[in-house]
């Protein structure tokens, strides 16, 4: 087998792992004629985006009664679109925070292409995920108290250091919007995200339609601090209208 590119490497890897069912890493290294060390950079990526699942020395196909009943850590077709159409907007050498959530997460796999990235987290899952790129962004993590709710970093450290840098873009997610309002969640402690909003030059909101008009009590980012929002077309024209009258720039992603 020729050399491959990233993407073409992977295609190949899905392929083979659902064809055989399991596939070790030497046979995928050998395969793809790389090192053992990308290929499980690569088995990482791939479990993030829900293709398949990692085992000790190789991966496996994802079982069929897992897609069907428990799909939580699988990132659905939504969240991948929302992902792709927010990674066209990271140029090289951008400086950028990746919030936690599951919608945010999706991003990862795709900075593979992009160089010099300087990427900051405050999610445990985000940061392991960008260690196993084969782009090895810089990253950089708030530390901070952690809140298992969120799975991330809360509280006065976490906000110190995020104080300490400028970033040119913040990715976040949202439990859900308000149309009049801004985006909305469940989780009391809004304080980090707002620290966040502050110090990044362009504030993205990704957030499928699903979650629109949601009603949960506590506001995190109020209009006037973001951007860009990111939703697919389940987002009305009408409900666009209405954002872009806040003065955010609204992107509906068909889904494929």
């Amino acid at each position: 087998m020729s050399k491959r590119n990233t993407q073409q490497r992977r295609h190949h890897i899905v392929a083979s792992v659902n064809e055989q069912g399991e596939v070790s890493v030497e046979q995928l290294a050998k395969s793809c004629e790389t090192s053992e060390v990308t290929i499980r950079k690569d088995l990482a990526a791939l479990e993030l985006s829900g293709l398949l699942l990692r085992r000790f020395g190789g991966a496996i196909a994802i079982p069929t009664e897992l897609l069907i009943e428990d799909n939580n850590d699988v990132i659905s077709p939504q969240k991948q679109v929302l992902a792709q159409a927010a990674v066209e907007r990271i140029r090289d050498h951008h400086r950028i925070i990746v919030d936690s959530g599951s919608t945010t997460s999706a991003l990862i796999p795709l900075l593979n292409e992009k160089q010099g990235l300087v990427v900051m987290t405050n999610a445990l899952g985000v940061a392991n995920a960008l260690n196993n790129l084969e782009n090895e962004p810089t990253l950089l993590m708030t530390g901070g108290t952690w809140d298992a709710r969120s799975e991330s970093f809360q509280g006065q450290v976490a906000a110190s250091v995020l104080r300490s840098y400028d970033f040119d873009q913040l990715f976040i997610g949202a439990d859900g919007l308000d149309l009049d309002r801004g985006t909305t969640t469940f989780n009391e402690m809004t304080n980090l995200s707002q620290v966040m909003a502050e110090v990044a030059r362009e504030v993205i909101v990704m957030i499928e339609s699903s979650k629109i008009d949601r009603k949960i009590p506590n506001i995190e980012l109020m209009w006037d601090c973001i951007d860009t929002l990111i939703s697919d077309e389940g987002l009305s024209l009408e409900q666009a209208q209405k954002i872009e009258l806040q003065g955010v720039t609204v992107i509906r992603v068909p889904l494929v």
